[in-house]
């Protein structure tokens, strides 16, 4: 298990690499472990590798995992201030108890929830996708419509390649590469990682002088007060709930839980305008939302027998290759294996926390090293690393045009967050949209008569009001 974190925590925050890829690579070494040691490691690697991806984000400004987008909004702005230290912390604290709330959530109420999660069709996910789009104006910054221009973009590209239900090719141009689409991956590695080097590149003075970071270790332990601390304590409840609650849901994931639990916090605070400048806020929503959606995938997986995610896809592959099939008899059929998996996770967060620990002013250092040399090794990683994907080369080219789609956004000082977060959300709202349609004969009114659909949807509309009434009165406060 400390191999599997060591391992998990290197492929997260590796940009490219992903936890699937962890998993998919120790697969075969679990054969002649059995079922309880084999998934302990996968579950090392596992939550290793959510975790992970905090590193990348905050020190270089680059997702390492799409579960760590948001990390980046606050977490590099810390590190640019020079408490980069107190930004991995943060972060490594948080990520620990996320990962320890979403397992409690796992053990105690996993069958309630899982039953809950069966009520949710084709109608209910589009709804709830719906409702987490609305939010994107919060993401928008000062201007709403280059955040609405931003979103644009981002479900102009996931509507490229075959289409989710008759896989109808759109947007190809005739090229091969693009009936496979835009793998998440490389989106994310060429809108932060490869745009972040052209707008380091560009700047002659500050590739010259090396990073010009000011270190500072003179914090205790992780870095942050114990009056920090505490004051997160709702933060952390919100998020944490948000991320095992997106986890529930199959198929949405922490690159959703991230961004919306960010989102949520970024709202409800008052002081709303200090996010994206460096605070501790920002990081704690990120990391414990995306870090409790671990638990909460895993409550579908161990229950139903289904997926919440690419990562749980693979662990549900471990169990069967052992002769263990997930589902409601599980917890008769192979107690020693549900209690031996929820162990092994209580024991992975742990090793994660020391692990990263010892690490960070390890970490830490990676900001001393000259720019001219860290550079070229990032874009062979992320070259690597988007290879690695799915084995075509049409990926290392989509990561340098994200990377000039993202370069020549933010001349224009238009947002990469609202795009993100529509490239997530986009396919989801398509394929169920479709789905409910043809389960209901067309008729629209679906949306509507399902009560847990029609919640959602009130949501999304107060929602937009909400926001629409926040612009006008940041404006009129403007013109005043």
């Amino acid at each position: 298990m400390i191999l599997g974190v060591i391992v998990g925590i290197i492929f997260g925050s590796v940009p490219g690499l992903t936890a699937v890829t962890g998993i998919a690579l120790f697969l075969p070494v679990t054969y002649s472990l059995g079922p309880i040691k084999g998934m302990a490691l996968l579950m090392a690697i596992y939550i290793g590798a959510v975790s992970g991806g905090l590193i990348a984000a905050i020190l270089i400004n680059i997702p390492g995992t799409p579960a760590s987008v948001a990390t980046c909004f606050d977490g590099t702005p810390l590190a640019r201030k020079g408490q980069a230290y107190k930004a991995l912390g943060v972060g490594t604290v948080f990520s620990f108890l996320g990962t320890i709330f979403g397992i409690l959530i796992l053990v105690f109420v996993s069958p309630i929830i899982a039953n809950f999660a069966l009520k949710f069709g084709p109608a209910e996910y589009f709804s709830v996708s719906v409702f987490a789009l609305t939010l994107i104006a919060s993401l928008a910054g000062k201007s709403l419509i280059k955040g609405l221009i931003s979103a644009a973009l981002g479900i102009m590209f996931i509507t490229v390649g075959a289409a989710p239900i008759d896989a109808v090719s759109r947007y190809t141009f005739g090229f091969s590469g693009l009936r496979g689409g835009f793998d998440i991956l490389t989106v994310l590695v060429g809108l932060y990682a490869i745009s972040e080097i052209l707008s380091t590149a560009a700047n002659k003075k500050a590739l010259a002088a090396g990073s010009g970071q000011v270190m500072q270790f003179s914090g205790k332990g992780f870095g942050f007060t114990l009056k920090e601390f505490l004051s997160q304590k709702w933060n952390f409840l919100i998020s944490a709930l948000i991320g095992t609650g997106i986890g529930v849901l199959p198929g949405i994931g922490g690159a959703t839980s991230n961004l919306l639990a960010y989102t949520v916090i970024k709202n409800k605070s008052k002081t709303p305008e200090k996010f994206g400048t460096g605070i501790i806020d920002g990081v704690v929503a990120s990391e414990s939302a995306n870090n409790a959606t671990i638990g909460g995938a895993m409550i579908p997986l161990l229950t139903l027998g289904i997926p919440g995610d690419a990562a749980t896809a693979m662990l549900l592959g471990g169990l069967i290759v052992h002769g263990v099939q997930p589902g409601p008899l599980l917890f008769t059929t192979h107690p020693d294996v549900v209690y031996g998996v929820f162990a092994a996770m209580v024991v992975a967060s742990i090793l994660m926390i020391l692990v990263q620990m010892f690490g960070l002013r390890l970490f830490a250092k990676v900001l001393k090293v000259p720019k001219y040399y860290l550079m070229p090794i990032i874009i062979v990683l992320c070259v690597v690393g988007a290879f690695a994907l799915n084995n075509r080369l049409f990926d290392c080219w989509s990561i340098i045009f994200f990377g000039l789609v993202g370069y020549a956004m933010s001349k224009f000082d238009i947002p990469l967050a609202p795009m993100i977060m529509s490239f997530v959300l986009g396919e989801t709202i398509e394929t169920n949209l479709r789905r409910a349609l043809m389960y209901s004969n067309g008729d629209i009114s679906t949306f509507v008569t399902s009560p847990i659909s029609c919640v959602f949807l009130v949501a999304a509309a107060i929602s937009i009001v909400l926001t629409i009434r926040k612009q006008l009165n940041d404006r009129k406060k403007a013109t005043a």
